[in-house]
């Protein structure tokens, strides 16, 4: 693993990397890096294609490049993750966790070379839990890694399937952090509403409505009560959820589907163990995620050198301090 380094200034917990050797790891699914007959760069996996982001030469590909803009960010310590694009959960199993080897090889390769400044974090092959758990427990055991990188929607299930408890069990017993960030919604948004791939709405509002989800299933759906040593850590502040804490809480104490240990605890009892990022992008947004989740397990995050990254998103004075040492306690360093 990474040698932690000694009170950092600043870490960044939402960092994305893309890996060059992992091109053509998924066979006819890529990923592919190319460009249009325009000359706008294209990232292609499966049939989904991100156009206008060049990753070549770029933080995400190049980390010389990443490390200098860190040093222009001020950020001491990031953590990298798989690319949402590719968590290909709807490829065969057996290729889904050939991809997550060779990926977790590779980035755990990289951050090795760059001890103290770069952690990583690992892919699973979530459409088979057993195979999860096994590449969980190499990447953490035998490679460093300092965590694990889920959907908010792993192969289509929600995150209090109970068909997930025994990767949630690995990594209590493992003693490292589940990462959870969305994937983008697809060529044609959800079927049910198209109206979302307009003005990029599937990456601000379809990422919102996923990560409160993923709160809603962590929280309703008994997971943090069933595990209660599990730290998870949603991203972008968790979405809706603190806008929505209120009638959360409201739901707790009305509706019929509530269970007992919920209801006797509250919403805010389990809503208060989830980690948050704080890439919300507004210092109103972050007063009301502060205000509804408390500062003790929010963490400082950027989506690095992404489209929606930017300086202004740096906290200052004491609440840039508290942001650090839960990052330290989140990562166990």
């Amino acid at each position: 693993m990474s040698e932690p380094v000694d009170g950092p200034r600043v870490i960044d917990v939402h960092a994305h990397a893309v890996l060059a050797m992992t091109e053509g790891a998924a066979g006819a699914a890529g990923p592919e890096l190319g460009t249009s007959p325009d000359g706008t760069p294209f990232y292609r996996v499966g049939d989904y294609r991100l156009h206008g982001v060049r990753y070549a030469g770029s933080p995400f590909m190049d980390v010389d490049v990443r490390l200098a803009a860190m040093d222009a960010a001020g950020i001491d310590l990031q953590v990298l993750s798989p690319n949402p694009i590719t968590y290909f959960d709807g490829l065969p199993a057996a290729d889904a966790a050939a991809y997550a080897r060779a990926h977790n090889d590779a980035l755990a390769e990289l951050v090795g070379k760059h001890p103290g400044r770069l952690l990583a974090t690992a892919q699973l092959p979530v459409q088979d839990v057993a195979a999860s758990v096994a590449e969980a427990r190499r990447a953490v055991r035998d490679l460093g890694m300092s965590g694990v990188y889920m959907d908010t929607d792993p192969a289509g299930r929600t995150l209090d399937d109970p068909a997930l408890d025994p990767l949630y069990e690995a990594l209590v017993d493992l003693d490292v952090p589940l990462f959870v960030h969305p994937s983008p919604l697809g060529a044609n948004g959800p079927a049910d509403d198209p109206r979302l791939r307009r003005f990029d709405l599937d990456l601000m509002l379809g990422f919102a409505y996923d990560e409160t989800l993923a709160v809603a299933a962590l929280v309703f759906g008994g997971v943090l009560e069933r595990h209660p040593g599990l730290d998870v850590c949603v991203s972008h502040g968790g979405g809706a959820a603190a806008f929505l804490s209120g009638r959360f809480a409201r739901a707790v104490a009305k509706r019929a589907w509530v269970g007992q240990a919920l209801r006797d605890n509250g919403f805010d009892h389990y809503y208060r163990r989830i980690w948050f990022d704080t890439h919300v992008h507004d210092s109103q947004s972050l007063q009301l995620l502060v205000d509804h989740a408390g500062t003790e397990r929010l963490v400082f995050g950027t989506n690095f050198a992404g489209w929606d990254s930017g300086g202004d998103d740096h906290p200052a004075g004491a609440l840039a301090q508290t942001l650090t040492r839960n990052a330290a306690r989140l990562l166990r360093l």
